[in-house]
């Protein structure tokens, strides 16, 4: 028998309501408020504990700062070192999958779920997810939301704000509304970086 969350995962339009995924849901928004909300920001090995229980796959160093949002949470997968400031929301229907050495900013949203332009089925209560690749050693900025379906490349930087509707290239500095390409991150960032701000003496 082919149940909602089968078809979620294998990427088909699904009926979210359904108690097999809304369940699922609220067992993670059970998980989520005890985060969010009960562990003491010096509690740094129980909210470890506890945000590497709520997401499907972590490195070993993990930090991700209260409040953290997301739907299923299993459906997310993140590398060694991964880095979250306030305010992060993945709506993971779809899966979101982020390599090694990734930070992000305040308030970044990464969203997966996609709902029918067609009015009926949308009332409906149809959807679907897209996911959302992140690849190694990577910085999303401030308030950037990323769209289903969109992959962003190693070594890349994300500017603030910026919305992400279509694929990022590897090393790129991207930014804007819709997110597109401004340059290559090259060797010259680097050395520009150790003569403005690294004190010499």
């Amino acid at each position: 028998m082919t149940t909602q969350l089968m078809l979620m995962r294998e990427g088909f339009a699904h009926l979210a309501a359904e108690p097999d995924l809304s369940d699922l849901r609220l067992h993670c928004r059970e998980m989520l408020f005890d985060y969010n909300n009960l562990l003491r920001p010096s509690e740094k090995a129980k909210k470890t504990a506890l945000i590497k229980k709520i997401l499907g796959k972590t490195g070993q160093t993990i930090k991700v700062n209260s409040p953290f949002f997301c739907d299923y949470g299993f459906q997310i997968e993140v590398g060694e070192n991964f880095f979250a400031n306030v305010g992060c929301t993945m709506l993971d229907t779809g899966g979101i999958r982020i390599g090694d050495n990734v930070l992000f900013g305040p308030n970044v949203s990464l969203y997966t779920v996609d709902h029918p332009l067609d009015v009926s089925l949308r009332n409906e209560g149809w959807e679907h997810g897209r996911k959302i690749i992140i690849g190694n050693n990577v910085w999303v900025g401030g308030s950037v939301t990323i769209l289903a379906g969109v992959t962003v490349g190693d070594n890349t930087v994300i500017g603030a704000g910026a919305v992400v509707t279509k694929d990022i290239p590897a090393n790129s500095l991207a930014v804007g509304n819709p997110c597109r390409v401004l340059r290559e991150i090259t060797d010259a960032d680097r050395q520009f970086y150790l003569t403005t701000y690294m004190k010499n003496d």
